[in-house]
């Protein structure tokens, strides 16, 4: 997934929001349940990968 970390937030915030709604369509829970995963799945990864860069970053300046 290409979506920016802000935008895959954004939307997840979004269908939680929905989902959380006493309007919630019933038809669509499992479209919005798989699209969520998907979302938190790549913003995991993001901040996973984040984290390896950060600490390599850190780690070259205590050898420098």
């Amino acid at each position: 997934m290409d979506l920016p970390y802000e935008k895959a937030l954004a939307e997840l915030e979004a269908i939680l929001k929905d989902m959380q709604s006493d309007q919630c369509d019933i038809d669509k829970l499992a479209s919005m349940t798989k699209r969520a995963t998907e979302l938190i799945a790549a913003c995991r990864s993001k901040l996973t990968a984040t984290e390896a860069e950060l600490r390599q970053i850190l780690s070259s300046l205590e050898e420098a």
